[in-house]
């Protein structure tokens, strides 16, 4: 039987293992690359919805889960994927298709991919690559991707540690080695490589050259922008798009913080420290790299750090335009 009250979801990450891995998400061998957070497939680990995916829960609640702007633009299901990145080596320098691209050249049915990424932790004088060099036009983007010669035309971009950006679907990117990423996305995998350091072609694991081809396009350097939340409990706003968007949220102890959106979910993840979050008169706890979602029927959070200062991502789906 459903049960329509619940307001706060915690979340079961899931692990998974990548060539390019490291071990700060989870001491593994071979190495975990990625912590998938909340995405269609989650599982709920508290209250009466335990062991229910996030999907199942929308299908079933809608709007009273996600929110009325998710369901009227992405249907009963839940439309984001967030993870965490753990880039031990470099990554595949690669490209996602945009929503009509998916469908053409994946499938009906399938969706684009826009994402956005915050980094946790980065070495000094950390690297991504994100978009080409200004002046490359397309046919000689094309003829870089299908003679094996894209590192020569991208775009180098430093990042830092608390710096952010939006990577529109059709950037050529790559994360460097050393980073800990956020990431929000469209509820989509779907990856072309156009090339991947001579590193062993797979079934699981091959290049995309002509796929890149067709959707890559000669846009970057992408931006990035330092989220600074200042002194005291804040909401910093994040990248955003018409897919979702991002705040950084500071709560210092003592000082707990209000967190609401416009009539969306909200996915709240801790990076450093640990929160209780209260909502519908439920009160969950989230150590580092945990996730609890608060529903859009509940309305507003309160966000409260429990021992040190606390720092929180979080994701959501904007209102309609």
């Amino acid at each position: 039987m459903d049960q329509p009250g619940q307001a706060l979801f915690c979340l079961e990450p899931e692990y998974r293992e990548r060539v390019w891995g490291g071990r700060r998400l989870r001491a593994a061998d071979p190495p975990v690359g990625e912590a998938w957070l909340a995405f269609g497939l989650s599982r709920v680990a508290n209250g009466p919805a335990a062991g229910r995916t996030l999907d199942d829960l929308a299908a079933a609640r809608g709007e009273l889960l996600l929110g009325p702007a998710a369901v009227d633009r992405f249907g009963a299901r839940f439309p984001l994927i967030v993870k965490l990145l753990d880039c031990a080596a470099w990554l595949s320098v690669q490209v996602h298709p945009d929503d009509e691209q998916a469908r053409r050249l994946v499938g009906p049915g399938e969706f684009g991919k826009t994402e956005a990424w915050y980094f946790v932790d980065a070495p000094p004088e950390a690297m991504i690559m994100a978009g080409v060099r200004p002046g490359i036009e397309p046919a000689e983007l094309a003829a870089a991707i299908r003679s094996g010669r894209v590192l020569d035309v991208m775009a180098d971009v430093p990042v830092a540690a608390g710096s952010s950006l939006l990577l529109p679907a059709g950037t050529l990117h790559s994360l460097g080695p050393g980073l800990l990423v956020y990431e929000i996305q469209e509820a989509s995998d779907i990856t072309f490589r156009a090339y991947d350091w001579d590193r062993p072609q797979t079934g699981g694991r091959r290049l995309h050259v002509e796929e890149a081809v067709e959707v890559a396009r000669p846009v970057g350097p992408a931006p990035c922008v330092q989220l600074r939340p200042g002194l005291g409990s804040a909401v910093v706003p994040g990248p955003a798009c018409d897919y979702f968007e991002m705040a950084l949220l500071r709560v210092e102890p003592g000082s707990p913080l209000e967190s609401t959106t416009a009539g969306s979910f909200q996915a709240l993840t801790v990076i450093e420290g640990a929160a209780a979050v209260g909502a519908g008169g439920e009160t969950s706890k989230a150590g580092r790299f945990e996730t609890i979602l608060v529903s859009a029927g509940a309305g507003s959070c309160v966000v409260s750090a429990t021992g040190g200062p606390a720092t929180l991502l979080r994701a959501s789906v904007p209102a309609a335009s």
